[in-house]
């Protein structure tokens, strides 16, 4: 059976709690948190980041956060909290569900980098 975007998105905006910037800060503050922008790297050079976020973009996330893969990035864990963010929180949720699927147990979505009203970094 198809599935369409639509659908996509509905359930992984069921999976992956919707959190607001004040929220995301919060859980940055308290330590054990991976920030991750999932937007492609033009997007980000003409607008900056969240304050410490690692920018992996949407099509190389998978291969990033597996472990087992060569392309794993070290500050991908499991035990860590993961707050995903995009340019306006589509991307940012379907990543998030992913990451679920992939035991991620701790995945939150801020939305989109619009939305983020914390430090940012060129």
């Amino acid at each position: 059976m198809a599935t369409s975007v639509k659908q996509m998105l509905e359930a992984a905006n069921a999976a992956v709690p919707k959190i607001t910037s004040e929220q995301a800060a919060e859980m940055i503050r308290s330590g054990n948190t991976l920030v991750v922008d999932v937007r492609d790297a033009p997007e980000v050079a003409a607008s900056g980041k969240i304050a410490g976020a690692v920018n992996v973009s949407r099509g190389m996330l998978e291969f990033r956060a597996d472990p087992e893969s060569p392309y794993h990035d070290k500050a991908f864990d499991k035990t860590k909290t993961v707050i995903l963010y995009c340019a306006s929180g589509g991307r940012s949720a379907l990543a998030g569900k992913v990451l679920k699927d992939m035991g991620y147990d701790k995945v939150y979505n801020v939305g989109g980098f619009k939305d983020w009203s914390g430090a940012v970094e060129k």
